[in-house]
């Protein structure tokens, strides 16, 4: 409720931030999209990592604690929304595509006074903000955090080095288990194989690494590739497109793994 008696779904700002900056753990009442119109984030919570670059937007629910680092010069744009008007959004965190017109609606929504006026265009573009949402489509740009201290120790040095070629067997000797305990321990622990794991790991590094203006070939060398082509090829089955297109292709252009909206979660997202 604002101070004027009258109840408001949503709010919006905008913050700036220069490249390397953090944000600290916290949590809010309300759920919240962060959306960067320029810029790539980094977010994590106890149950992973997101990584969320141009024409995309992590969805967090109320009260999940998170963290944020930014990766390049970073224009963020967050709106914060009662959970009573998305009942059916997912109760974990989630990166979403954000349309051309999700994207204006939200830069001209952090232009309202607080609390905006009812009965008017800002009420209007809060609905419209409110449908846009509702068709966001899900991205696969998460990467869950296992439990295992087996496994932490493994994924803590890849995210560390993620272009550390070693096989499951050489990680093993390095733990204390056999590959197969660790194979069958990541497909429980986290949804994943160890190599879909790795995998996903590259390519939220290789999101951040372009973001900077990383060249690609240096980036798929940096990431354990033998060249550009093998980069490029897991960049596209992963994301629909290339990795040189990705940053300047609108996000309805490209080809997202579902398009259920809000209302559903695939399952390596939800973990």
């Amino acid at each position: 409720m604002s101070r004027d008696g009258q109840w408001r779904p949503l709010a919006a700002i905008a913050e700036d931030f220069v490249t390397g900056s953090e944000i600290p753990p916290h949590h809010h009442d309300r759920a919240q999209l962060v959306h960067a119109v320029r810029g790539v984030m980094r977010v994590t919570t106890q149950h992973g990592i997101w990584v969320v670059p141009p024409g995309r937007g992590l969805w967090v629910p109320p009260r999940v604690t998170h963290e944020i680092r930014m990766r390049g010069t970073v224009e963020m744009r967050t709106v914060y929304l009662h959970r009573s008007v998305v009942p059916d959004a997912p109760a974990q965190c989630s990166v979403v595509h954000v349309t051309p017109l999700l994207r204006e609606l939200l830069v001209r929504a952090t232009a309202f006074p607080h609390p905006y006026p009812l009965g008017g265009a800002e009420e209007r573009i809060a609905s419209l903000i409110l449908d846009e949402l509702h068709m966001a489509g899900v991205a696969p740009l998460h990467l869950p955090t296992p439990h295992d201290p087996r496994l932490r120790r493994i994924t803590d040095a890849l995210l560390a080095n993620p272009g550390d070629t070693r096989p499951l067997a050489a990680w093993g000797r390095e733990v204390g288990a056999t590959a197969r305990t660790l194979a069958r321990a990541f497909v429980s622990d986290t949804g994943m194989t160890f190599g879909a794991w790795r995998q996903q790991a590259r390519l939220l590094h290789s999101l951040e690494l372009l973001a900077d203006g990383s060249p690609v070939t240096t980036v798929a060398l940096d990431l354990g590739y033998e060249g550009p082509s093998a980069f490029i090829a897991m960049f596209r089955r992963a994301l629909g497109t290339t990795p040189s297109r990705y940053f300047r292709t609108l996000p309805s252009e490209t080809s997202p793994t579902r398009e259920d909206g809000l209302r559903s979660t695939p399952r390596a997202e939800a973990r």
